[in-house]
């Protein structure tokens, strides 16, 4: 993949755009803020505008490609935005990316901001680095799959399969936030995966109605005794939080059999929702007549722990003869995968997902 390009990138939230610019994996335009008018159309386009003209006066050289995350329901593939519940100026649908192509003369990538993440993670971020850090320790296993989860306002995630993005044929690949819910059926994952439902449990477990002047900072705060409030309840919230995260990362890796790789500002409460995580994930289930039974075929480490970590990367190395012949191989006998939070952060995996997507898709 040629790494020497400039491609400029975008951080869009429903309240600012964020505008950047990256080139061989390292951000070379100190980022540009400006507000999104998420509900004004027209006042919209002109800041996307803005936005990327100012990076571009800023670059050492010409821009090669826009790359950047939206959020959708999206035809990534066409560049097309729809109806967007926190960017009302997109409803009925928008084709943002030829219109950028056009303006600048540019090839223009969207994706989501999920699959950019992971995508960042597995090629930039935690991958290399964990597998460097396993033949460090001697260890012979080598992971090729990652699942990227991102926590906030939403519930995100994207998967990398052997180096490859994985893009569904309806740009809706990416749709965690709709798995079921450990609590109430009529629930999608995230109404126990998100900001809204830490709000929601604090202000439960204290016999008031839901509000959203506590933001999960301060219900951390609380946890954490730094900030006055009720204490059961804010560790109540974080506990219901992990136990929902654990179940549909467990969900998960009975399908993308991969390192998971957690970003966003939540993650910086993983002392309070780890536990009740790893419990959900590495719990049993049981058959009919009481016989217990791992819910997965492998145990699923935390990798924040460093009491574990010689012990995930060094495996279990056998040695094995060959029958009907005098050689023997080596091979790693545990079957394992691990948990970890991102140590780039969201928003540079998502800027580093972006150039690499760019990359890949310049090249073919």
């Amino acid at each position: 993949m040629k790494n020497d390009r400039i491609v400029l990138t975008l951080d869009a939230g429903g309240t600012n755009f964020v505008f950047s610019a990256v080139h061989a994996n390292e951000l070379i335009v100190k980022p540009i803020s400006f507000p999104s008018h998420a509900d004004d159309l027209e006042l919209c386009m002109q800041i996307l505008m803005r936005g990327f003209e100012e990076v571009i006066k800023r670059i050492p050289g010409k821009a090669d490609a826009i790359s950047f995350a939206f959020p959708g329901p999206a035809d990534y593939e066409m560049g097309i935005i729809g109806d967007l519940p926190n960017f009302k100026a997109f409803n009925g649908g928008v084709a943002l990316g030829p219109m950028l192509e056009d303006r600048f003369g540019l090839p223009v990538f969207i994706n989501n901001d999920g699959n950019l993440y992971a995508y960042g993670e597995a090629l930039c971020g935690y991958l290399p680095e964990l597998n460097k850090m396993i033949a460090e320790h001697r260890g012979i296993k080598q992971f090729r799959n990652l699942i990227g989860l991102t926590l906030g306002t939403g519930f995100g995630c994207g998967f990398v399969i052997d180096g490859q993005l994985l893009k569904g044929d309806n740009s809706s690949d990416s749709g965690i936030y709709l798995m079921s819910n450990i609590y109430n059926p009529n629930w999608n994952a995230e109404e126990s995966v998100s900001t809204r439902s830490i709000q929601r449990v604090y202000c439960e477990e204290e016999g008031k109605v839901f509000s959203a002047a506590l933001m999960p900072k301060d219900i951390y705060d609380i946890a954490s005794g730094l900030k006055e409030g009720n204490k059961a309840a804010a560790l109540e919230a974080f506990r219901q939080f992990g136990e929902g995260l654990g179940n549909s990362i467990a969900n998960l890796l009975v399908l993308i059999d991969g390192i998971v790789v957690i970003g966003g500002g939540i993650t910086s409460a993983w002392p309070l929702f780890a536990p009740a995580m790893f419990n959900e994930i590495n719990r049993e289930y049981q058959t009919l007549e009481g016989v217990k039974f791992p819910r997965l075929p492998f145990r699923v480490y935390n990798l924040e722990d460093k009491d574990v970590i010689s012990e995930f990367a060094a495996g279990q190395i056998e040695k094995l003869a060959v029958p009907k012949t005098n050689k023997s191989i080596e091979y790693d006998s545990i079957p394992r995968l691990a948990v970890a939070k991102s140590k780039l952060g969201a928003t540079t995996a998502i800027s580093l997902g972006a150039y690499a997507y760019a990359n890949q898709q310049l090249d073919e």
